[in-house]
């Protein structure tokens, strides 16, 4: 990646790759102005989107690292605005080559493996946070839950210095919905993978009892940290709001009883995200990201990489470092069943269309977008495969099927066992996810410093040219262990986090 002049002061554009057709505009670029390797800007392009490197014919593939993101849909001449007004989005044939690039990690030797504070469970599993957690099983009892969880107000939890929270996790769904297969599956498992999340020391489930999600479906059995109430038997909305703030009350002593102690960080599954994506997502947070995964997983912990229509397009970068062709082909199946089941004639962005503040960022269209996006996951080898909220068991890279949409995506990483999600924005997305920490990572300066109070780490000093894209890497990683440790984001600071369990609806509701 060429980011400088032969002078000092950085260039206005950043070329890429030598085999690239276009140029990334640093900053806002005037008409007229002087380009590197001799162009003059014949547009005035906005910082982050694309200049023509030389003049591209109509049909051409658009290169950006190498990949084609897109076909010019009109000559082009050199130093002209490369944008979604002449980039024409189609489908092309790539080569997934299984396994053909997969080489196995290099661990660290267990004498030099990172460390962090973590909360050890009774069964192994090591926790980052310590909540209480409240589930409802079906809209219906959603109020009851949010009640319930309200009245522990941080005064109230005054005397339970280590205990974090404790957090209503409602839903819009549970009813109305098909009674088997695979929708109410995926909604069960979601629930069970909070209930049983090392980072609830305890959690209550509350249903209604005429929905067809029941509460004696959901597989989990009662005992020392995990209460279950249904409304109809329990006397109603009242009742049980009592009774669950009495369940909960008793349960904070011993909940609050817990230490943090040097673990390895192989015990770290990290849930990978982006939101508002802009044109140096692919050259500053998520590329530098990705090389803070590859760290992690070299000291043997996990990196769950999701977002399924935002790998579309490049997907074969991935298959290609599968450490199998069944495991490369899990992802394919995956991607055709986004194409040709889920998304058949709706306007998503898996068929092309990113959203609004993605195209003001400078991306053309998904392909692009997702260029960007699966470099959070590093370069190392794709381990897995896992549908939505399922248990995550494999160390390494792994991929887990989720929607683009943040709050959905995260939700099944958490219930897959994420302990931490990581998440890089250019636009600024604002997020929580207890109850996990959210480390927020901006991809240029001046968004993280108009948007401090919600930005963790600023990797735009890779665009500064005051860090370099791997010295950054190694401090996001430092960010991760000392978040787990218990230091707290700048989501946590603000309170995000209480609305975004949003498990994914595919069914059909009736």
């Amino acid at each position: 990646m060429d980011t400088t002049t032969s002078g000092a002061a950085p260039a206005p554009v950043i070329r890429l790759h030598a085999d690239d057709n276009v140029l990334i505009a640093r900053t806002e670029v005037a008409i007229g102005t002087a380009l590197a390797e001799g162009l003059r800007s014949r547009s005035q392009v906005p910082a982050g989107h694309k200049i023509a490197a030389r003049r591209i014919v109509r049909g051409e593939p658009i290169l950006k690292y190498a990949t084609t993101i897109g076909f010019a849909a009109a000559d082009v001449e050199a130093g002209a605005w490369v944008h979604s007004h002449n980039v024409e989005f189609r489908e092309y044939d790539r080569d997934y080559a299984h396994a053909s690039a997969y080489r196995p990690v290099e661990p660290v030797p267990d004498a030099e493996r990172a460390t962090f504070l973590g909360i050890v469970r009774e069964d192994g599993r090591v926790a980052t946070r310590n909540y209480v957690g409240v589930l409802a099983t079906v809209n219906c009892s959603a109020t009851v839950v949010h009640r319930i969880a309200a009245w522990f107000t941080p005064e109230r939890l005054a005397d339970y210095p280590d205990i974090d929270g404790v957090v209503a996790f409602a839903h819009g769904t549970g009813c109305g919905m098909e009674m088997t297969g695979e929708p109410m599956d995926l909604l069960r498992r979601t629930m069970t993978g909070y209930a049983s999340h090392p980072n609830l020391a305890a959690a209550l489930v509350i249903g209604l009892g005429c929905e067809r999600n029941q509460v004696s479906k959901l597989g989990l059995h009662e005992g020392p940290r995990l209460k279950t109430f249904v409304m109809q038997d329990t006397g109603g909305t009242t009742k049980t709001i009592e009774a669950g703030i009495a369940a909960v009350r008793e349960l904070l002593a011993e909940a609050n009883r817990v230490e943090r102690r040097p673990v390895p960080a192989s015990h770290l599954t990290v849930g990978l995200q982006c939101g508002g994506s802009d044109g140096f997502s692919s050259i500053t947070a998520n590329p530098a990201l990705g090389a803070a995964m590859d760290l992690l997983v070299r000291h043997g912990g996990t990196a769950i990489l999701s977002e399924t229509p935002e790998i579309y397009g490049v997907e074969h970068t991935l298959t290609r470092r599968a450490r199998s062709r069944e495991v490369g082909e899990k992802l394919v199946e995956r991607i055709r069943w986004w194409k040709d089941v889920y998304t058949v004639g709706r306007d998503t962005q898996i068929n092309g269309n990113v959203s609004p503040g993605n195209h003001a960022g400078g991306l053309a269209n998904i392909f692009e977008k997702s260029l960007g996006s699966s470099m959070k996951g590093g370069t190392g080898p794709l381990m897995e495969v896992y549908r939505y909220a399922e248990p995550v068991v494999q160390k390494g890279l792994v991929f887990m099927d989720t929607p683009g949409f943040d709050p959905t995506s995260a939700t099944g990483q958490i219930a897959g066992g994420a302990n931490v999600i990581m998440f890089t924005t250019g636009r600024g997305s604002m997020f929580g996810a207890k109850p996990v920490p959210s480390i927020k990572l901006a991809t240029n300066t001046p968004m993280f410093e108009r948007l401090r109070d919600d930005m963790d780490v600023n990797c735009g000093t890779i665009l500064d040219g005051t860090q370099s894209l791997q010295d950054c890497g190694e401090a996001i990683f430092r960010h991760l262990l000392a978040t787990a440790s218990g230091e707290r984001t700048k989501s946590e600071v603000l309170g995000l986090g209480d609305h975004e369990f949003v498990p994914w609806n595919i069914g059909i509701t009736g």
